[in-house]
């Protein structure tokens, strides 16, 4: 072997170890804790980010919850890869893409808490597609021992705007704030669903697992069968999910449009411990999926914002034992 094959030869070794190494870096975060409740939660970042898709907000991704002995939310996936749209957990958010219709092909669309994207094609916007991320905008973190808040400014394009979200822990409580300014000239138009990827205990779906809300449920599409019931405001499992099960509701219907109504209930009884979620917003859609490790109500609020004016909504998790 030459000298010159020798040198391209350990050139190559050190740049794959150089991408072995970059691949391995962790990906930043914050603790929380107020005594009562722990978080993990992952931070945004286009580079190490635990999440780098173009789906979700980037902002509170959480691989754990602690209260009392149990866990909450946790990967549910076995293929992890930070650009795949689902590859996130915890109780993340996701907004209806704002201006894709009027792009043109290779023009750029808005997802608020992830930047701007380019349109791939003239087909309808679907969440799975890996659209470009062309502007990531810019965030700003700030972290406290049992808070922490998020900013993500985005200037490109006729939608700019200024996007605020604080968790805080409080008691037994998450308390999620969120605030969307619109600093352009045009009305954003949206909505916003929080996914509620709950893994519970690492306990597998399947009997002991009952969702409840406060009216009488049904939907215009169930695929529940056979792992689930409705049972007049609830939803109960008699079965176990395998890995490739994913029972789910599409448009449910039941709920008045008032914030009341925007109360979800989970309750994992083999290991003795619930969450209530609560908004101060009515639900203006509502659907329902699961698979082996996760349960997923998923309430969609109405986001409606003019020119220099804000919008603003909270979610509330408490969580309690049986």
């Amino acid at each position: 072997m030459n000298a010159l094959m020798k040198i391209l030869l350990t050139s190559i070794g050190l740049i794959g170890l150089c991408n072995a190494c970059r691949a391995q870096v962790p990906p930043p975060e914050a603790r929380l804790s107020n005594g009562i409740l722990e978080a993990v939660v992952y931070l945004p970042d286009p580079t190490n980010g635990y999440y780098r898709g173009g789906r979700f907000d980037w902002s509170g991704v959480m691989p754990e919850l602690k209260y009392k002995g149990h866990t909450f939310f946790g990967q549910w996936f076995e293929t992890y890869d930070p650009y795949v749209h689902d590859a996130i957990v915890g109780p993340v958010e996701a907004f209806d893409p704002i201006g894709y219709a009027e792009a043109n092909v290779g023009g750029p669309f808005i997802k608020v808490g992830v930047g701007a994207l380019n349109k791939l094609d003239t087909l309808p916007y679907h969440f799975a597609k890996p659209y470009p991320i062309v502007d990531h905008g810019t965030w700003d973190v700030d972290t406290g021992e049992d808070c922490i808040s998020f900013t993500h400014v985005l200037r490109r394009g006729p939608f700019p705007y200024e996007y605020k979200k604080v968790i805080r822990l409080v008691e037994n409580r998450m308390v999620i704030t969120h605030m969307l300014i619109n600093e352009g000239t045009e009305t954003m138009e949206s909505q916003v669903f929080d996914h509620n990827f709950f893994v519970i205990d690492q306990d597998s779906i399947g009997p002991g697992y009952v969702v409840r809300f406060p009216f009488a449920i049904s939907a215009q599409t169930n695929r529940l069968a056979p792992f689930a019931t409705i049972e007049g405001r609830e939803i109960r499992f008699i079965k176990a999910l395998g890995p490739t099960d994913h029972p789910n509701l599409r448009y449910i219907t039941g709920y008045r449009p008032i914030a009341a109504d925007n109360d979800i209930t989970i309750e994992n009884r083999n290991t003795g411990v619930g969450v209530r979620i609560t908004c101060d917003r009515p639900i203006t859609k509502l659907d329902f999926w699961s698979a082996a490790k996760t349960l997923c109500p998923e309430p969609y609020i109405e986001v409606n914002v003019g020119p220099g004016e804000s919008f603003s909504w909270t979610i509330t998790y408490a969580y309690y034992t049986l």
